[in-house]
């Protein structure tokens, strides 16, 4: 019986590489047709077509291989040139469709290199066995990156490119790489951090700034939004993400968890505010008296018939909450409130030195308080460790879930963070607060002067410094000092009030000094730490 002749071999010629992992050890593109083109010419083979694509073959969907497989269908060519099957198929689905067109007889050949598969049974075979060895070779690392991506969590370190401030650490071996700062971009973060902190620049500003005066033209705002808005820079990272699963990096954090919260505040917890497009000293600062609606700036000109041109800054109510009846106000007279208000909190020097020691006097008294605060912080910390170390005995034994125990310990590895912190902010406190005491007294006495003399920066810090609630009514602004700047308005009133009866610290005995202070002693008080 004669057997049916075959019909001439006509090839595409198919070279693929992908750019990830699993094409590492793969020849280029072009390594790879120099290879078959080498092999066409001493078999004599024909090539119809040459086709590349760099894409993966882990799934189905690639342009061009689908492509070849349809004029294959059609008849322009039976046969592909290849160098390996894995550059044909690592998915069942495409290995399932170059079986499918043999099986059909319209693929009769796939040539490689080392091989040659025919449309026979046992050629068939081992060409979906060459094609799902591949497809298990990738599925294998794909549980091994994932295994290791979770080993690194587990040991403190983010897995993926370092944020901006930070840097990767591709010097070390693989498995080993860590995170550390950027000595040039660290800085310059914090700062920006630093200036959306202060209260007197707008996170668009402090973007503007960046851009044009520091030179970062291709910080986007998306980008620099998503530098505040990342937990990472105080010290913590989700993974996987949107898992709700936290863990505390080994990172060196950029700001503390307080300030990363006061940041979300200040940007109205994840709102992006509103750009400006003029910038005003005052804005953003003062509410309307009437209605409650913010206070806003515009400038205005004026043109004398005599040629000579005047220029005026005016503050009134946005209107945004409805009709209101409040006038506006000029710019100098704002400022002379305020200056009128900053001379009331200037104390005189022998205030500043009593004060300083009479707060020396309450940190001995409160000792005792402070300790046995520690103590009760420090028995919380130990609860927490043994917190974890039940999760623990409990996951050896099968009581809870994998995903549940996760959950568990981010949540309670988040509580021993807070409560580490604590322990050592109550530590440090006390010199904290005693620093503070004395930025405030001599920033009382130095106020008036440096609002009057410096430019609109230094003035806006200044008013945001003396206090908080500030509102403009009837053309008057009212200032809710700062608790810690009432006792200086009292000392201050007291001693224009009664000028013979304060003398310095030395001259005094303690019963004369406690009448002349009585009144700012009860408001020092308060302004101390709640905790301590």
């Amino acid at each position: 019986m004669n057997q049916e002749a075959q019909p001439k071999l006509k090839y595409f010629l198919y070279a693929r590489k992908s750019s990830e992992q699993e094409d590492r050890q793969v020849l280029s593109i072009d390594s790879q047709k120099s290879e078959l083109e080498t092999l066409a010419k001493r078999e004599k083979v024909q090539i119809v077509n040459l086709l590349e694509e760099s894409y993966s073959a882990k799934a189905p969907g690639r342009k061009i291989f689908n492509e070849m497989m349809r004029r294959i269908e059609k008849g322009e060519a039976n046969g592909i040139l290849t160098w390996h099957p894995n550059r044909l198929s690592r998915n069942s689905m495409d290995t399932g469709y170059l079986v499918y067109l043999m099986d059909q007889n319209k693929l009769l050949q796939i040539q490689t290199p080392g091989q040659a598969f025919k449309n026979t049974p046992n050629d068939k075979f081992l060409l979906n066995l060459l094609c799902s060895q591949a497809k298990l070779e990738n599925d294998n690392k794909g549980i091994d990156v994932k295994r290791g991506l979770r080993r690194k969590v587990e040991l403190g370190w983010h897995p993926g490119p370092a944020p901006t401030g930070y840097l990767n650490t591709p010097d070390k071996q693989k498995g080993f790489k860590t995170i550390r700062k950027d000595s040039k971009m660290f800085p310059i973060i914090r700062k920006m951090f630093d200036m959306v902190l202060s209260g007197t620049y707008t996170a668009p500003r402090v973007h503007e700034i960046a851009v044009n005066q520091w030179g970062f033209k291709k910080l986007a705002r998306s980008g620099f939004y998503r530098v505040l808005y990342n937990p990472f820079y105080y010290g913590w990272f989700e993974w996987p993400q949107g898992s709700g699963n936290w863990h505390k990096g080994k990172h060196e954090p950029m700001i503390t968890r307080e300030e990363y919260d006061r940041v979300q505040a200040l940007l109205g917890r994840g709102s992006k505010p509103k750009p400006e497009t003029h910038t005003f000293a005052y804005t953003g600062m003062i509410r309307c008296g009437e209605c409650g609606a913010m206070i806003t700036a515009e400038n205005k000109t004026k043109r004398n018939k005599n040629g000579n041109v005047h220029y005026y800054t005016y503050y009134h109510c946005t209107k945004q909450k409805g009709p209101c009846g409040q006038k506006c106000i000029e710019v100098k007279e704002l400022e002379r409130q305020v200056t009128s208000t900053l001379a009331r909190v200037r104390p005189p020097q022998e205030f500043h030195d009593w004060a300083m020691k009479w707060l020396q006097n309450e940190n001995g008294r409160e000792a005792d308080d402070r300790n046995a605060i520690l103590a009760n912080q420090q028995k919380n910390y130990e609860a927490c460790v043994h917190k974890l170390d039940a999760l623990i005995d409990m996951r050896s034994a099968g009581e809870i879930s994998e995903e549940e125990f996760t959950r568990k310990k981010s949540t309670v590895n988040q509580e021993k963070s807070k409560l580490h912190e604590l322990l050592n902010d109550t530590d440090n406190r006390v010199d904290s607060w005693l620093q503070t005491a004395d930025n405030i007294l001599r920033f009382a006495s130095d106020a008036q002067e440096s609002f009057t003399e410096r430019g609109q920066h230094a003035r806006k810090v200044i008013l945001s410094a003396l206090g908080s609630n500030l509102l403009l009514k009837d053309k008057n602004i009212s200032i809710d000092a700062d608790s810690a700047l009432l006792p200086l308005i009292l000392v201050s009133n007291s001693k224009e009030e009664n000028l013979g009866t304060f003398e310095p610290l030395k001259n005094r005995s303690r019963k004369q000094k406690s009448v002349a202070f009585g009144d700012a002693n009860p408001m020092w008080l308060r302004g101390q730490d709640s905790n301590l």
